[in-house]
């Protein structure tokens, strides 16, 4: 997953994959979701970020993973 931030224009975006968007879907007004052909899901967009979600928090996240399911996976 890559973050990109405009302060410019306060544009918040999440690219979760490197295929081309296709489609768009609109969550909420200012959220939405980039997609491919086959309905994936491939980057979300934040307009007015700052004041939609805590900024700093973008910048530092955990991940946790349960043992279980990461088992599922790499079997």
């Amino acid at each position: 997953m890559k973050v990109y931030y405009d302060d410019d224009v306060d544009a918040l975006y999440l690219k979760l994959g490197e295929e081309t968007p296709e489609g768009v879907i609109e969550m909420a007004e200012g959220v939405n979701l980039d997609t491919t052909s086959e309905d994936k899901i491939v980057g979300i967009e934040i307009l007015n970020a700052s004041k939609k979600i805590d900024l700093k928090t973008i910048l530092s996240y955990t991940l946790e993973f349960e043992k279980d399911l990461i088992t599922q996976r790499t079997a």
